[in-house]
């Protein structure tokens, strides 16, 4: 099987998600049931962290044991890509010595060139651009709660942070239409959105952005690295908490998703968290069961 590489959602055809999404329901299946799934025995993960983690490294970690492989925790500061390893060299040394990795860095570039020199598949853990994991996670999370998310309206409320950026891509692949609306100064960089991409509508008023939706989706305000910028965005931001007043223009049984962590008060009121309209909690568990089919497909292709 050729290397494969997940570094943003696009990267998947239709059909390719339709059948990791399947694995994901039996995977999932098995682990509530206590049912031993270990295809990849013998398979080693290296997870490289540039940026800190709770939910991508235990999802990564906890998922590689449950698989029957092993997990190898590196961050940057303690190897030698933080005393300045050209990311091509490092890429070279560690996919010579494991199966697949996983990398959670800054720039987009950064993975790309690691990817390019790799041997095994990559995984994109987090970058500023991208978040592929955590949307696949999201729109299986949906799917489960739902049904299909094709032809369906999943509202935007917050910046164009990397988060966005994959929803807009996942919009496309799967067919449903995206209503986006982010404050005036943190619009979308068009240079990171497909030309041909028209699921999508901008709204500079996010209650509007939430009328008629059947899922509505933020993040934090300020994302990790544009701490220094907090305090401006804050101000910038006034108005875009999702609240009960935003939930009640969409449809009557949608759906509200965060990544998290939240910050209740800020880009969420605390009775649409933890309300119950809320699947935070199940959406957060399903990053555990999609990255396992994830690196099942990446490794054994498609099992019959």
């Amino acid at each position: 099987m050729p290397i494969k590489h997940f570094l943003q959602f696009s990267d998947f055809t239709l059909d390719e998600f339709e059948y990791v999404i399947k694995r994901t329901h039996l995977i999932k299946r098995k682990f509530k049931a206590y049912e031993p799934h270990h295809p990849l025995i013998d398979r080693t993960l290296v997870m490289v962290f540039e940026k800190n983690s709770t939910r991508t490294r235990l999802s990564f970690e906890a998922g590689m044991h449950q698989l029957g492989g092993a997990a190898i925790y590196l961050n940057t500061r303690d190897s030698q890509l933080g005393r300045g390893e050209p990311v091509e060299d490092a890429a070279q040394v560690m996919s010579r010595m494991c199966d697949i990795i996983m990398v959670r860095t800054f720039g987009q570039e950064i993975i790309e060139r690691f990817a390019a020199n790799s041997r095994v598949p990559v995984i994109n853990g987090l970058t500023n651009e991208h978040h592929p994991c955590q949307v696949l996670a999201d729109v299986f999370t949906f799917i489960e709660q739902r049904g299909s998310i094709a032809g369906k309206t999943v509202a935007w409320i917050g910046d164009a942070n990397n988060m966005l950026y994959s929803w807009l891509q996942a919009a496309q692949v799967f067919n449903f239409h995206l209503n986006v609306s982010t404050p005036k100064g943190y619009e979308l960089n068009r240079e990171l959105v497909a030309t041909d991409n028209a699921n999508y509508t901008l709204f500079p008023n996010p209650s509007d952005a939430c009328a008629g939706a059947h899922l509505v989706t933020t993040d934090v305000w300020t994302s990790m690295g544009y701490e220094k910028e907090n305090a401006a965005r804050l101000q910038a931001f006034d108005g875009w908490i999702v609240d009960q007043a935003k939930m009640q223009r969409a449809q009557p049984d949608a759906l509200f998703m965060h990544c998290l962590p939240a910050h209740r008060g800020e880009e969420v009121a605390a009775e649409v968290i933890d309300g119950p309209q809320s699947i935070v909690w199940e959406e957060a568990e399903n990053r555990l069961h999609v990255q396992k089919a994830l690196m099942e497909y990446l490794l054994l292709g498609r099992i019959s």
